[in-house]
């Protein structure tokens, strides 16, 4: 049950925020907040993380940013409902990497493109355009490093 909460919360939450941008934010418009320090900017994205081959052919892009992610995702969820010796915390992390890509994968397939719409600024630090379900990836991945790293020390020390 933890896993199917985990996993509509984390599209939910994407597709409810893709969709206040797609409605509230204008072409070329940008909204400032905390010091324009972080941005709000909707971006449709024909490709993966920064746009990375989005200037593929159609019939390529359908192949490698649709189905072989779908593939994937659906056999991670296949390793999380069948494995019963994972940790929690390695399923809710894998939970949020499969809800954000299908977050992605969702639009590509409805829309035809990812929409992003955040931007962070803090000087050194600064990111690309992206959206909630990239959030999820990123956040499922550290979770499952940090369990993976600890378990290993574990069985080391």
């Amino acid at each position: 049950m933890l896993i199917l909460v985990v996993l509509v919360s984390n599209v939910g939450c994407d597709q409810v925020s893709k969709a206040i941008a797609r409605n509230s934010l204008g072409e070329n418009q940008t909204v400032s907040l905390v010091n324009d320090h972080i941005k709000l900017m909707k971006v449709e994205n024909k490709g993966a993380f920064l746009s990375l081959g989005s200037a593929l052919p159609v019939f390529l892009r359908i192949v490698l940013l649709n189905i072989l992610p779908l593939v994937v995702l659906g056999l991670a969820g296949f390793y999380v409902f069948t494995r019963t010796n994972l940790s929690r915390i390695t399923t809710i992390g894998t939970c949020f990497v499969i809800g954000g890509g299908l977050g992605n994968i969702y639009d590509r397939m409805v829309y035809g493109s990812v929409t992003d719409f955040l931007h962070i600024d803090f000087g050194i630090f600064q990111t690309g355009i992206f959206n909630l379900a990239d959030v999820s990836i990123m956040v499922g991945a550290f979770v499952i490093t940090v369990d993976v790293v600890r378990h290993r020390k574990i069985e080391v020390g």
